[in-house]
C-alpha cells in the first residue's frame, strides 16, 4: 500500500498535480442529524436515497453516519445551532422552530398560500437566493422545501367548519400556523411534532395539523378518529418550510471535487425533489387512515372560503411584522406568491 501510495504521487508529481495522489485518498465522514423517525417516509425515501447519492457520486469519499429521531441529542429546535456550530456535520430541519428567528422565509407558511410541495420548494429556493440571500448566513444551505397539503386530524371531534374547531386545542408547528390555528377558532399549541403522540393520548391536544405523509410515523392514524382535508382544485391550508443544511466550516474544508459533488446535490433541483418527493407519500398516509377505519371528511369550496376568509388578517399581520422588523413585507408577500405561480 505505501508503494502504491509513492507511484501514485510520482505519477502526480509528473503529471504536474502534486495534490492528486491526496485528494485520491481523501475520504471525509459527515454526520447527518434530524428529528425524523427512522421510519418515517421522510428519512427513507427523502434522507437516505439522498445520502446514498452522494457516496455513490463521490466515489465513496463522502461517507455519512445517520442518526434520525434526535439520537445525538438535543431538541428539534437546537438542530440549527447544532449544524451552525459544527456539533453535526448535516441536518434537515424546520426554521420555525425557532419562532420569528427566521422570519422572511415564514412567507410559505401563511395559509392558503400552495397545494404543490414541489413548485413551492422551487419558490422558496428561488425567493431565499433572490430576497434574503443572509436568512440562513451562519451555515452552507444544500436544498430547501415544502411539504404537501397540511389538514386536521382529530380524536372526538369532526371538523366540517371553522365552528367546530372551537374548544379543541390543536397542535401547531410554527408561529405563522399557530396564529391561524387561533385566527379560524382553535386554542393553538405549539409543538414539534414527535411531541404529537403522547400529546394526543394524554388528551393534551384534542387535535393536530400534519400532512398526509407523516400521519404513520408519528401514528396519528391511530390516536386519531377524524381526518378534515382540503381538495386540490384550491389552495391547501397551509404548508411549513425546512432547511437542509451544512456546517460552512467543514463545506469549505472539502476538496474541490467534493464540493462539486455537494454543489450537484443542493439547489433548485434537490429542492424540487425534496417537495416532490414528500408530497408523493401523501396517498400511503391517507391510505393508512382508511385502513384504521378513519373518517375522512372534504371541506367544500364554500366551507374553504370560510376559513380563508378567517384568516386573511395572518398575511396582514406578517407584513405588519416584516415592516417593523425592517424589511419590505408587501414584497416578500408578493414575491413568494408569484414564484409558487411561476412554477405551478
Amino acid at each position: 500500500m505505501k508503494r502504491r501510495s509513492l507511484i501514485q504521487g510520482a505519477a502526480a508529481a509528473a503529471l504536474g498535480l502534486p495534490h492528486l495522489a491526496g485528494l485520491a485518498q481523501q475520504t471525509v465522514t459527515l454526520k447527518f442529524h434530524t428529528f425524523m423517525s427512522p421510519m418515517s417516509n421522510v428519512w427513507l425515501s427523502m434522507h437516505k436515497p439522498w445520502m446514498e447519492k452522494v457516496e455513490k457520486e463521490s466515489g465513496g469519499r463522502i461517507k455519512f453516519e445517520a442518526y434520525p429521531a434526535m439520537q445525538l441529542g438535543g431538541t428539534p429546535a437546537q438542530l440549527y445551532d447544532q449544524v451552525r456550530d459544527g456539533v453535526v456535520d448535516v441536518t434537515w430541519t424546520l426554521p420555525g422552530t425557532t419562532a420569528g428567528r427566521f422570519p422572511r422565509v415564514e412567507v410559505f407558511e401563511l395559509p392558503f398560500m400552495m397545494n404543490n410541495a414541489e413548485a413551492t420548494s422551487k419558490a422558496y429556493w428561488e425567493y431565499y437566493q433572490t430576497k434574503c440571500p443572509d436568512e440562513f448566513k451562519e451555515v452552507h444551505v444544500l436544498a430547501l422545501n415544502v411539504h404537501g397539503p397540511g389538514m386536521f386530524h382529530s380524536v372526538k371531534k369532526e371538523i366540517k367548519s371553522p365552528a367546530d374547531l372551537k374548544g379543541l386545542k390543536v397542535r401547531g408547528p410554527t408561529r405563522p400556523i399557530t396564529k391561524m390555528l387561533g385566527a379560524v377558532g382553535a386554542t393553538p399549541v405549539g409543538m414539534p411534532l414527535p411531541g404529537i403522540p403522547d400529546a394526543l393520548s394524554k388528551g393534551t391536544i384534542d387535535a393536530c395539523v400534519i400532512p398526509w405523509e407523516v400521519v404513520p410515523s408519528v401514528k396519528v392514524h391511530e390516536l386519531t378518529k377524524f381526518h378534515s382535508e382540503f381538495d386540490s382544485t384550491g389552495p391547501a391550508l397551509y404548508t411549513t418550510t425546512f432547511v437542509m443544511a451544512m456546517n460552512k466550516p467543514k463545506y469549505e474544508s472539502l476538496a474541490p471535487d467534493l464540493k462539486k459533488v455537494m454543489d450537484a446535490n443542493s439547489g433548485l433541483a434537490t429542492s424540487a425533489w425534496l417537495g416532490k418527493t414528500q408530497q408523493a407519500n401523501d396517498p400511503a398516509g391517507r391510505k393508512a387512515a382508511e385502513e384504521k377505519g378513519g373518517v375522512i371528511y372534504t371541506f367544500s369550496a364554500a366551507e374553504r372560503e370560510q376559513f380563508i376568509k378567517l384568516s386573511s388578517s395572518i398575511d396582514e399581520e406578517w407584513v405588519a411584522d416584516m415592516t417593523k422588523r425592517g424589511f419590505n413585507g408587501k414584497d416578500l408577500l408578493a414575491s413568494a406568491k408569484a414564484l409558487i405561480a411561476k412554477n405551478a
